[in-house]
């Protein structure tokens, strides 16, 4: 009995201490072999597949946009300050809404108006907004405050308001409502009581569309319905040039960065490139699409355009969402170099930032889309988002 409790015992010790031998040895040396296996040899590993999920969700991420939503109306006026950190919008509301442009944040509004909102524009050193509304009037405001500081009644709806170059006038033109025809009057600042100068009767009964400042204030530049681009002489209120490359309606115009170009847009699906000064057309853009605006850029050999479908149009027939890109060309070859979507309906207005460094859009949807070129955007000659 004794031998045999003595040999269990021996046995069942031994046993118990080579299994608890064998399992700790086993265990300290995998979890020393994983640890070490994994700290010094998978860690390059993770590192390496940490900065692929960090190039894939850049890549996820890249043009995303900002979309400002405080209208309820289709959008009408896009407009940057000259340094471009504020962005001033109009629609067919009643109100005009400040942004910040770095990041989308609302800064206020400026409220008065009784009707649509067509035209905004902001002074040099951003201190004062001028705006031309449906309820007949153009009013001024304080940038800073809100506060309106003059208010000009008109006959009829106010469709373009722009400051001079100086800032010591400004012009309006008004629709062609029934009898009345459209008509420019350019407004002298420094006069008191602030009144017109000077006042241009269009012959036409075409609205006009958009409207720029030529050089030095010496002329005005406007687009009409029925397809002509008229240049006045603001000394004498004389027509002194016509351009009738256009088609259909032309819808909006803008300059070059360096005023020596400038560029249409067209109901006809072609967005053109003049000469500022001999008015000599340059290059033609194809779209195959009604286009409401386009806008130069001041770093870039491109125009951006966008449109599409006629607003009317949208829920009668049946549309491609790819008619609602922004279309980017190429100033010289006349190349269709890519687009960007987002806009569920068409596109109103397109504008480059003053630097060059994305561009915003405001559409029939009410929304407006701020981009921020992505690094390839400098590098690579075109893209398609």
């Amino acid at each position: 009995f004794f031998f045999f409790f003595f040999f269990f015992f021996f046995f069942f010790f031994f046993f118990f201490f080579f299994f608890f031998f064998f399992f700790f040895f086993f265990f300290f040396f995998f979890f020393f072999f994983f640890f070490f296996f994994f700290f010094f040899s998978s860690f390059h590993f993770f590192k390496i597949k940490t900065k692929e999920e960090e190039k894939r969700r850049k890549e996820e991420i890249k043009m995303r946009p900002i979309v400002l939503k405080g209208h309820e109306r289709p959008i009408t006026g896009l407009k940057f300050n000259r340094e471009g950190d504020l962005l001033f919008s109009s629609s067919k509301g009643y109100n005009i809404v400040a942004w910040f442009s770095e990041n989308g944040e609302r800064l206020g509004t400026y409220d008065g108006h009784g009707g649509a909102v067509w035209s905004v524009d902001v002074s040099r050193h951003t201190e004062q907004l001028i705006s031309g509304s449906a309820d007949q009037s153009v009013r001024i405001w304080d940038v800073e405050n809100g506060k309106e500081l003059q208010k000009f009644i008109h006959k009829v709806s106010v469709r373009q308001v722009a400051f001079g170059y100086a800032d010591k006038q400004f012009y309006s033109i008004t629709d062609a409502i029934m009898s009345q025809k459209s008509a420019i009057q350019v407004w002298d600042l420094l006069s008191k009581p602030i009144k017109p100068i000077i006042e241009m009767n269009l012959k036409t009964e075409a609205k006009v569309q958009s409207a720029m400042w030529g050089p030095l204030n010496e002329t005005i530049l406007t687009t009409g319905e029925d397809g002509v681009v008229r240049v006045f002489d603001v000394r004498n209120g004389k027509e002194i040039h016509a351009i009738k490359e256009h088609t259909k309606s032309v819808t909006y115009i803008t300059p070059s960065k360096d005023g020596l170009l400038f560029a249409t847009s067209s109901k006809d699906g072609t967005s053109r490139l003049y000469d500022m000064h001999s008015y000599q057309h340059l290059k033609t853009y194809h779209t195959g699409r009604p286009i409401n605006s386009c806008s130069l850029s001041p770093i870039k050999d491109e125009i951006l355009v966008g449109g599409g479908q006629e607003a009317s149009q949208v829920t009668t027939t049946r549309v491609d969402a790819a008619q609602f890109k922004v279309r980017f060309f190429h100033l010289v070859h006349e190349e269709d170099i890519g687009g960007i979507a987002g806009h569920f309906g068409p596109v109103n207005v397109v504008l480059y930032r003053p630097d060059g460094s994305g561009f915003v859009t405001g559409g029939e949807d009410g929304y407006i889309r701020l981009q921020t070129f992505d690094p390839d955007y400098y590098t690579k000659f075109g893209f398609d988002v």
